[in-house]
């Protein structure tokens, strides 16, 4: 690991509707660009701990939450893990906030949820940053295009699979703190996700800890019993079109997560597309591995934003 121990910012409680609140960490001036962070699986809002500080300092007001049924995040209260649940929550966290549009910003999963957002919301969605491949889902557009389809998941896409379509089994296996947070720690190290001197013991002990316990870790397996269809959504996932928002896309070029065809999925999936930009000796956790490279490029991405904000609060 070459950055400096992170500077971990205390979550405060949000209530996004009545009953429900989640986890944000908050950064930056009140007068500053809003800018969301998502994070994905494995993962907390704490992944974004490198950036969150430097993004504040900016000049972007800052909230970096955890998703629900995550970190210090209330659970699901109607029991939806999907992209629509998800952003139902945020839009009520944009309104809590007093933002009216944000810049949002996501990788994994938080990049999807993002997508889904961008598409539901696009009044709310100023700009999107994705850190990652993920990308709409989009095969009649890249057959015609003649991309053709992705290849088969290797071996070490085991994990789908079994979170997917046996959560309770694999929990049960997982029946100690010791055991769920070994098992978290496998996606920073042999399944590849990221160089194996990306994240050392202190990363560790800090990334896996919410995952101690067995209903946040149960929690996590839900998006993926989505995806394989055996967990109900509570809407049709708006992540079959086109994103019309401008949209950043970096992709740590060091992980085994990566799909075929990239730049050409890229110019389809995101029209008004910058990028995307390969960023080397990187993985799939960009905002812990590059802090400073998402850091400098969100806030060239927004640069004209960040000027307006600084002008409006001066002339406050």
């Amino acid at each position: 690991m070459t950055n400096a121990p992170p500077t971990i910012i205390p979550p405060t409680s949000v209530a996004v509707r009545e009953g429900h609140r989640l986890a944000v960490r908050r950064g930056g001036p009140a007068t500053g660009v809003p800018l969301l962070l998502l994070h994905g699986f494995p993962c907390t809002s704490l992944i974004w701990s490198h950036a969150l500080g430097p993004l504040a300092e900016a000049g972007f007001d800052v909230a970096a939450p955890d998703l629900r049924g995550y970190g210090g995040s209330d659970f699901a209260p109607d029991g939806f893990y999907d992209f629509a649940a998800f952003n139902a929550d945020l839009v009520g966290l944009l309104d809590a906030l007093g933002w009216e549009r944000a810049v949002v910003a996501g990788h994994d999963l938080g990049a999807m949820v993002a997508i889904d957002l961008a598409n539901r919301h696009p009044e709310r969605v100023d700009r999107l940053v994705v850190l990652d491949d993920s990308m709409p889902d989009l095969p009649d557009a890249f057959a015609a295009a003649g991309i053709p389809p992705g290849r088969p998941k290797p071996a070490v896409y085991d994990y789908q699979r079994r979170q997917g379509r046996h959560a309770d089994e694999l929990l049960a296996e997982l029946d100690t703190p010791e055991r769920r947070r070994r098992y978290v720690a496998e996606f920073y190290g042999h399944r590849m996700w990221c160089p194996p001197d990306a994240f050392d013991d202190a990363d560790l002990a800090l990334l896996t800890e919410p995952y101690a316990d067995a209903d946040r870790l149960r929690a996590s397996f839900a998006d993926y019993e989505v995806v394989m269809g055996t967990r109900p959504m509570s809407a049709p996932e708006l992540i079959d079109r086109p994103v019309r928002q401008r949209t950043l896309v970096l992709i740590g070029a060091d992980q085994v997560t990566l799909g075929d065809h990239i730049p050409e999925r890229c110019a389809i999936a995101f029209p008004e597309a910058v990028g995307p930009f390969w960023v080397p000796d990187c993985g799939h956790f960009m905002p812990w591995e590059k802090p400073t490279v998402v850091h400098r490029a969100i806030t060239s991405f927004c640069g004209d934003l960040l000027a307006g904000a600084a002008s409006g609060a001066s002339g406050a």
